[in-house]
């Protein structure tokens, strides 16, 4: 979009860490954004800030005297819905110096639009939700949920033994698919025995949307503590895949009630199995779900939403 753009890349290896590993591996990664936005932001006109609500504090913070000392803009995309919970949780000093610093920033993108609402006094506060631009595969119509499907980093909060433990009574055909990376509270023997599940290792992601376009009908029973709305959801939608879901976090954002998706109380597999029996018993809402699924992906399409942001960072830029 007429951008020059400088990556910082601070992924690295998340999976099967222990909690002080995992902590020496957000440390080094923050050294490494601090050091790449330092050594690059005199060449640049904007930094543009993607991070997790929860390391907001620190790395915006930082971010931001970076910027404050060249004399650059910085706008910040804080993902999932977790932003205004750590927010809330700031001390008096902590509150008082982000609310001069990078609270302060020419532009907070926040995923949700509760996060939104509740920093509505904040004129640089703009809603810019998770995207995806997924390309569904040619499939033919969908008349019952048989095939299940959970996608998900293997954590347990996303809800992963409930998913097994709603699936172990449904009846005959079904068949619940599990993909994702092992993580370090991840419990594989819950597949032992397992009548109907079967753990398909991790995906590549071109290959979500053939996966998707496989399945019927995605289980996300997540109550992860920053679930704005799950990428795996909206890549789903626009495969015209309907949800099982959590109501919690975000997710009730873009996970309509009997239009797209059923939402069941977090962290009950029986609310989960009967979700599941429910669509099983009434193809005509299954059917409209699909419709809806849809329709709800086609809002989240990636193009019109960068669009918006381009042409705030070309107000920010002004004229060259």
């Amino acid at each position: 979009r007429g951008f020059d753009v400088a990556v910082v890349d601070t992924a690295g290896p998340v999976a099967n860490l222990s909690p002080w590993t995992f902590r020496a591996v957000r440390f080094a990664r923050f050294v490494k954004a601090t050091f790449g936005i330092a050594v690059r932001v005199r060449r640049c006109d904007i930094v543009l800030l993607v991070v997790a609500g929860f390391s907001a504090g620190v790395a915006g913070l930082t971010a931001w005297i970076v910027c404050r000392i060249a004399r650059r803009h910085l706008a910040m995309r804080a993902t999932g819905a977790d932003l205004g919970i750590h927010y809330r949780r700031y001390g008096p000093i902590a509150r008082w110096l982000a609310d001069r610093t990078w609270m302060r920033s020419a532009l907070i993108y926040v995923e949700t639009q509760a996060l939104q609402r509740e920093f509505a006094g904040c004129p640089n506060v703009r809603w810019f939700p998770n995207t995806r631009n997924v390309q569904a595969p040619t499939v033919p119509p969908r008349r019952e949920p048989h095939r299940l499907v959970f996608l998900a980093r293997l954590h347990m909060d996303k809800g992963l033994a409930e998913a097994l433990e709603a699936c172990r009574r449904l009846p005959e055909p079904c068949r619940l698919h599990v993909y994702g990376p092992g993580m370090s509270d991840t419990d594989f023997s819950l597949f032992d025995g397992h009548p109907t599940a079967v753990y398909g290792g991790v995906l590549a992601p071109g290959d979500v949307p053939r996966v998707l376009g496989d399945h019927d009908l995605l289980l996300a029973p997540s109550y992860c503590g920053r679930e704005g709305y799950p990428g795996t959801i909206l890549e789903a939608f626009q495969c015209g895949l309907p949800v099982v879901a959590s109501d919690w976090g975000g997710v009730a954002e873009v996970v309509e009630h009997e239009v797209n998706g059923i939402l069941v109380q977090p962290r009950s597999a029986e609310a989960v199995r009967a979700a599941v029996e429910r669509l099983l018993g009434d193809p005509g809402l299954y059917k409209q779900l699909c419709k809806g699924a849809r329709r709800q992906g086609e809002r989240y399409r990636s193009t019109r939403w960068f669009e918006r942001m381009a042409t705030d960072l070309r107000t920010l830029c002004g004229p060259r």
